[in-house]
């Protein structure tokens, strides 16, 4: 039958209650969500500081959503996807219609493509990012770096020419060119292979004697960004482009302990004990005579 008639005795199907623990760190990406929508609002308004705080915040909140998830252990895959997708609006669309809005209007065309440029490399760093998560071949301390920079993080460095501008720096068309090639730089280095240090792996246990000053350390950071959110966020990403060198340089170390490590394991392979530090080796010893 096309359609047969309902039994009322019939048990319906249950949904198992879902924990609040799940939900915990998804309400968080929806704050995160709210507040770059609201930066790509207070953009086209005109009021560019708080759009920039607005991106701000939803980098901070992007921070702590999946730190929360693993400690009450409510990850799921709606929630990745969702993070993923909340990522693309904070950190890819918001940003360069706030630089749009901002100055790059002026190149007119040329200036749009810059921030479609953006926005799409942006959409292409967390489609590699949810593919090579679960690579079964990499190594554990793969860990410790992306693969090129993060979304938050080239988010809150492309906006460098607007931090400068409310520093003093007079917007002419000079600036503005500058800031058409420095989004695309960013860009770039987003979509590249370059190694970066994650810092996922830092502040997982602290010491006892280290509680009070991180405190301390967590508070001073947010009053001097309050107090000074233009020079904190304006040195902040000038040290962050500067340290890049540092993880790539990092990474080729870890590659090449572990080109070494291959190296050495043959020998030991083949029945031959690895001789010690001043020891001849064994295939280099005269026959012994019976």
């Amino acid at each position: 039958m096309v359609f047969p008639p309902f039994d009322p005795t019939e048990k319906r199907r249950r949904f198992k209650p879902v924990p609040v623990r799940t939900l915990v760190p998804n309400v968080i990406t929806l704050l995160a969500l709210c507040a770059g929508l609201t930066g790509i609002r207070m953009a086209f308004e005109g009021r560019l500081d708080l759009a920039l705080a607005a991106i701000v915040f939803a980098a901070l909140l992007d921070g702590i959503d999946g730190r929360v998830a693993r400690m009450l252990k409510g990850a799921s895959k709606f929630g990745a996807e969702l993070d993923s997708l909340a990522d693309f609006v904070n950190f890819g669309v918001a940003p360069a219609l706030i630089l749009y809005f901002w100055g790059l209007h002026d190149l007119r065309s040329v200036g749009w493509i810059a921030a479609l440029i953006f926005a799409i490399c942006s959409a292409l760093r967390l489609a590699r990012f949810n593919v090579m998560i679960d690579d079964p071949n990499k190594p554990v301390w793969a860990g410790n770096f992306f693969t090129g920079i993060p979304a938050p993080a080239g988010a809150i460095t492309v906006l460098l020419p607007i931090y400068l501008n409310f520093l003093g720096l007079t917007v002419n068309l000079v600036v503005i060119w500058f800031a058409f090639v420095y989004t695309l730089f960013i860009a770039m280095l987003m979509v590249s292979k370059l190694p970066v240090l994650s810092g996922k792996r830092v502040g997982k246990r602290v010491a006892p004697e280290s509680v009070l000053p991180m405190f301390v350390a967590v508070v001073l950071f947010f009053a001097v960004l309050v107090s000074y959110p233009w020079e904190t966020l304006s040195i902040g990403t000038i040290a962050y482009l500067c340290a890049l060198p540092v993880g790539w340089w990092s990474y080729n170390e870890y590659v090449r302990k572990d080109r070494a490590a291959m190296t050495a394991t043959p020998a030991a392979t083949n029945g031959d004990v690895a001789p010690l530090p001043g020891e001849t080796p064994r295939d280099e010893r005269p026959p012994r005579l019976n």
